[in-house]
């Protein structure tokens, strides 16, 4: 590019001609101009489908649930260490149906529930209500070539780790072909997210709308910690809750939260609630 001035030069108003003569080229085309140095135009995805759905809930949830979060660090070592106990064939003398991480997770989610009932609820607006339910419908997020869906798994709070281990697979199969029915996929009264199967550590997840909490867990990683007053190395992981403002205060969601963690850390706690 020569610049009008002398010798060449080339001047702000040369830059501004470049400038409005690339938009107006691009607004014939129908193409928007590329960031510099970047050589491509922007692209436009349409939100379709699940990708739709889910960004109408996630947006009213923001729009209408004053959400707080807390998290805390948890020893997970003796939960994986049960779970390897579990499924542990010479202890049974045959192969027994596997156990799932996950699955313990949702049991110790339905045993915090049920003392922690609050958080097993929904918001009546038009009533001015706050609705506890009776039973414990959970949600779990799964991730799919079609996007993120959160299949319910209905009265968890009655099935053992076995049951939500095979009802889990079942419907996260499910969900990774594409043939969940859409009773499968409402209806949730709390809802399990973990998300350390990205590798991160943390996150604050936005609550599934009408629903009132959400239980993140972060990714297991080997790092110290202090057991009996000396240092270790130990399977540690994050865990966050994202709730309703509305249907409880901070005491009530860190006792939950607080309970959920002394699970994880000592399995034998959920021995109390079976």
């Amino acid at each position: 590019m020569e610049g009008s001035g002398p010798d060449g030069l080339i001047l702000r108003a040369d830059v501004e001609r470049a400038v409005q003569a690339a938009a107006e080229r691009a607004a014939h085309t129908g193409a928007h101009p590329s960031p510099a140095g970047t050589g491509r135009a922007e692209r436009r995805v349409p939100l379709r489908g699940l990708r739709a759905t889910a960004a109408e809930r996630l947006t009213r949830s923001r729009a209408e649930i004053p959400d707080a979060s807390c998290w805390v660090d948890a020893d997970a070592t003796e939960l994986l260490a049960a779970r390897h106990r579990m499924n542990d064939a010479t202890a049974y003398g045959e192969a027994p149906p596997r156990i799932s991480l996950l699955a313990l997770l949702a049991r110790v989610c339905t045993a915090a529930l049920a003392r922690f009932p609050e958080l097993n609820s929904t918001v009546d607006t038009r009533a001015r209500e706050i609705v506890v339910l009776p039973r414990v419908h959970l949600g779990f997020a799964a991730q799919t070539d079609r996007g993120l869906v959160v299949p319910v798994v209905r009265d968890a709070h009655a099935l053992s780790a076995e049951e939500l281990t095979a009802e889990m697979s079942r419907l996260t199969e499910a969900a990774r072909a594409g043939r969940l029915t859409p009773a499968e996929l409402t209806g949730g009264t709390f809802t399990l997210n973990n998300y350390g199967v990205f590798g991160v550590d943390g996150s604050t997840p936005i609550i599934n709308h009408p629903e009132a909490a959400m239980l993140g867990v972060g990714r297991i990683a080997r790092k110290p910690w202090v057991v009996g007053g000396e240092l270790a190395v130990r399977s540690v992981v994050q865990l966050s809750l994202t709730f309703d403002h509305r249907v409880c205060d901070g005491g009530t969601a860190g006792g939950f939260l607080r309970h959920v963690a002394d699970c994880v850390e000592q399995p034998a706690r959920l021995l109390r609630t079976l």
